[in-house]
C-alpha cells in the first residue's frame, strides 16, 4: 500500500509541476522584455514543452499505476520517468537554480524528490 501511495504521490507531484510552468507561460515569456519574435515563440515553445512533458510523466506514473503497477512494463516505464526527471533535475541545477526567483530554484529539488517517490515506491 505505501509503494502505491508514494507513486502516486511522485505522480502528482510531477504532473502538478507541470500545470505550474503551464499558467505563467505569458508572463514568463514578457519578463524577457523586447525580443524577436522567433525568440518570443521559441521561448514559448520551450516552456509549454517542459510543461507538458512533466504532465505526461505523471499521468503515466499514475496510470500504470492504476493499472498494473507490478508489470515489467511498469518498472521500466518507472525507470526511464526516474531518469528523465534526474536528467531535468541536472539541468536545473546547471541552469534555473542560478536564477534569483524561487519557482526555478526549486525544480531540481522537486524533479529529484519525485524521482525518488517513482523510484522508491515502483521500483525498490
Amino acid at each position: 500500500m505505501l509503494d502505491l501511495t508514494l507513486l502516486y504521490v511522485g505522480a502528482a507531484l510531477t504532473g502538478l509541476w507541470g500545470v505550474s510552468h503551464l499558467i505563467p507561460t505569458r508572463s514568463v515569456v514578457a519578463g524577457f522584455g523586447g525580443i524577436s519574435l522567433d525568440n518570443r515563440r521559441i521561448i514559448t515553445m520551450e516552456w509549454i514543452v517542459e510543461g507538458v512533458a512533466l504532465i505526461f510523466m505523471g499521468l503515466l506514473v499514475a496510470a500504470l499505476t492504476w493499472v498494473d503497477p507490478a508489470s515489467a512494463a511498469a518498472r521500466v516505464a518507472y525507470l526511464v520517468t526516474v531518469a528523465g526527471l534526474l536528467a531535468l533535475a541536472a539541468v536545473s541545477l546547471f541552469t534555473g537554480f542560478k536564477v534569483n526567483f524561487l519557482p526555478f530554484r526549486l525544480c531540481p529539488f522537486i524533479f529529484s524528490g519525485s524521482a525518488l517517490l517513482i523510484l522508491v515506491g515502483g521500483v525498490i
